[in-house]
């Protein structure tokens, strides 16, 4: 290790810049510079800032220190200083490859993807513009900037998810992820004041070195009930996740950003901008973990989104949607890791997530190209023969996602079942139960919608022949407007290049990292090393879960051998095996399951009403709320206090008008009644 080796400036600024300027050239010049200028300016960005990403990781592993520094001040006000810096360590570091690689990727295949639509530069600006705000996000060293990429991918969102903006339903779902993040961002941004407040400042190092002094501090929001300080920041902290993240009850907006261009699903809604709320709880840990409190919140918030988000996907037919609920799931398992305080545990499964997440969504919307921009999986089937290379990359992005031993996923997912079971067996929380209950129920549960998934899109009878028989062999409008003949393809190059390079780490990430990031290991387990995350996430001793595991790690292979004989191995199969009946070998018996289970299912396909208490309820009160506000509004205040104090001076002066006749004989009588009016009441007066 070489300690003087030192991360540079200029490299960082450059990491987050390309991008920007790619963003800003694409955008404002894409007429002049053509589609091939805007997709060339745009991927050069984002390649070289993927590349510079991975040199700084390198540079960390060789024994950099973690840099942290303002570049400058933006805001001084009194005592707070309001700068732009940077603070990478392995934790930044990680993330930064993680966004600018996935992103790369997503800029090649959105060449193929939105080739025949009239947006194309401006979905390029787009999308760079979104990697400049996440790399804002994960590159920041205080909480105003943090609160600046925060706001800038959501932002960002809303344009990509409403792109094509003559959709009724786009605009309808962009403005839904919109008003729900909004709630989340609320409570984010009281967490942020509350630091602000008892801590003393925004920095990151100053907030977390002295985070200490607020252990013992409570405050009452109620009056009578005290509350712990450390409990309000950090639950307030965590509805900003709740929201960014798609945490239940806050998930209702991911499912419907499915409208938008496929790009943005593997690049919003996998691999980034839903993992910031657990990238943020992760860089935050110095403040969790002071509060038991806030960790269960998070845990049982995290139970709740992993498993029953994931029934839902096991009822959805359009192919992205499935995988949408799937993406809830695997989030709401993320957060399991992060209520057990296995912070490491969580951002490794981010890690590989994005890599296997990012690859279902690109083979989807792969099988939407060749399905000329159909999504409904009823309407597909067989398409294995013509789409072989989607086809084998999306089972490898299957087997990740479901936990299958060796697999990326597998040793992720299984570490942070473990750390659940561990937790739960140390704890008697009912909260710890129900979590170790949910993610390994969740492991029969996602193994079922994938196959599902898989089954019906690449197996069975090709009923895509039956559809076009239906329509009379013509041609059929897509989401863009063109016209294509229903016949499946495999997609172009541009396409399915991504899809393979996503495969690879899909496939080995896991195995080759699961020692040095998680358990202190070398790549085989052997040597014992200082933790990958050391420094930048921080456990209470008593509280590390993950150090437990590692007293029984023995090397990638031994650990995929033990998952084999582990429940959630077997419920895995489980899935499997149903899904394989049900849609393989026996899909008669569908029918009969239908009809007796119909009440559950009903329950499933209307996602528990939830989307009724958000739209009807919340936001339905709110309008009828608004109404009576109007109502008495135009009534009360503008009828009667303002309309009416104008009718009754009107009337006061149309009365007064009438004593005033112009006679001289009225105005003396007036002047006698007047003088005899006095001298009665001066009589009065002085007796």
């Amino acid at each position: 290790m070489d300690s003087a080796i030192l991360i540079s400036k200029t490299q960082l600024v450059l990491v987050v810049l390309l991008p920007l300027i790619g963003s800003i050239l694409a955008g404002l010049f894409g007429r002049r510079i053509g589609r091939a200028g805007a997709h060339t300016v745009t991927i050069l960005g984002v390649a070289a800032s993927c590349a510079l990403s991975a040199h700084v990781l390198w540079q960390l592993l060789q024994g950099a220190s973690t840099f942290n520094e303002n570049l400058y001040t933006w805001l001084q006000a009194g005592d707070i200083s309001v700068n732009v810096g940077f603070m990478v360590d392995k934790l930044t570091a990680m993330m930064m490859v993680v966004v600018t690689f996935v992103s790369l990727l997503v800029h090649i295949y959105t060449i193929g993807y939105m080739a025949e639509d009239d947006g194309y530069t401006r979905f390029f600006s787009y999308i760079s513009l979104f990697t400049f705000s996440m790399l804002m996000l994960v590159m920041s060293n205080n909480f105003m900037q943090l609160f600046f990429g925060w706001e800038a991918v959501g932002l960002v969102s809303y344009l990509l998810i409403g792109f094509w903006y003559k959709k009724p339903t786009a605009v309808f779902a962009n403005l839904k992820a919109f008003l729900v993040n909004r709630v989340g961002d609320f409570g984010f941004l009281l967490g942020i004041s509350g630091v602000l407040y008892w801590i003393g400042s925004l920095d990151y190092g100053t907030a977390f070195a002295h985070a200490d002094a607020i252990k013992g501090m409570s405050v009452e929001i109620l009056p009578g009930h005290a509350w712990a300080v450390p409990t309000v920041i950090c639950i307030c902290l965590f509805i900003g996740a709740m929201g960014k993240s798609a945490q239940v009850p806050l998930h209702v907006w991911l499912p419907d950003s499915m409208e938008g261009p496929t790009p943005i699903s593997a690049l919003i809604h996998a691999a980034t901008m839903v993992t910031a709320g657990i990238f943020m709880v992760a860089r935050m840990s110095p403040l969790f973990e002071l509060s038991p409190t806030a960790l269960e919140f998070v845990l049982f918030i995290g139970a709740t989104t992993a498993f029953w988000t994931g029934l839902i996907g096991m009822v959805q037919n359009d192919i992205k949607r499935v995988v949408a609920y799937s993406t809830l799931s695997q989030l709401g398992y993320m957060t399991v890791a992060l209520g057990v305080s296995a912070y490491s545990a969580a951002v490794f499964h981010l890690m590989t997530h994005a890599f296997f997440k990012a690859l279902l969504f690109l083979g989807a919307g792969s099988v939407i190209i060749g399905m000329h921009h159909e999504q409904d999986m009823r309407k597909m089937g067989g398409l294995r023969k013509y789409m072989p290379i989607t086809h084998i990359t999306m089972w490898v992005g299957t087997l990740a996602l479901v936990g299958t031993p060796f697999f990326a996923g597998f040793y992720s997912k299984d570490t942070i079942i473990e750390a659940a079971a561990e937790h739960a067996a140390n704890s008697a929380s009912w909260v710890a139960q129900y979590a170790n209950w949910a993610v390994l129920l969740g492991a029969f549960v996602t193994s079922f919608y994938s196959f599902r998934l898989l089954y019906l899109t690449f197996f069975g009878e090709e009923r895509f022949k039956q559809n076009q028989h239906a329509h009379g062999h013509d041609a059929h409008h897509d989401d863009h407007g063109h016209h294509g003949a229903h016949v499946p393809h495999e997609s172009p190059w541009v396409v399915t290049l991504p899809l393979v390079l996503l495969a690879i780490p899909s496939a080995l990430i896991g195995f080759i990292t699961v020692g040095p990031m998680l358990f202190g290991t070398d790549m085989l387990g052997h040597a014992r090393q200082a933790p990958f995350f050391e420094g930048a996430i921080r456990v209470l001793q008593e509280n590390d879960v993950v150090a437990k595991l590692a007293e029984e790690f023995h090397g990638p292979i031994a650990f995929a051998l033990h998952g084999f004989m582990a429940p959630a191995f077997w419920l895995a199969l489980a899935g499997f095996a149903l899904a394989t009946l049900l849609y393989l070998v026996k899909p008669e018996l569908r029918t009969g399951i239908t009809r007796a289970l119909a009440a559950p299912i009903r329950l499933l396909e209307r996602k528990y009403y939830m989307d009724d208490l958000w739209i009807g309820g919340l936001a339905g009160g709110s309008l009828k709320l608004g109404k009576v506000s109007s109502e008495i509004d135009s009534k009360l205040i503008d009828g009667v206090a303002v309309n009416g104090s104008a009718n009754l001076v009107g009337m006061v002066a149309a009365m007064v008008r009438k004593v005033q006749t112009g006679y001289l004989y009225h105005y003396a009588f007036a002047m006698i009644l007047g003088l005899v009016a006095l001298l009665a009441m001066t009589k009065y007066y002085w007796q």
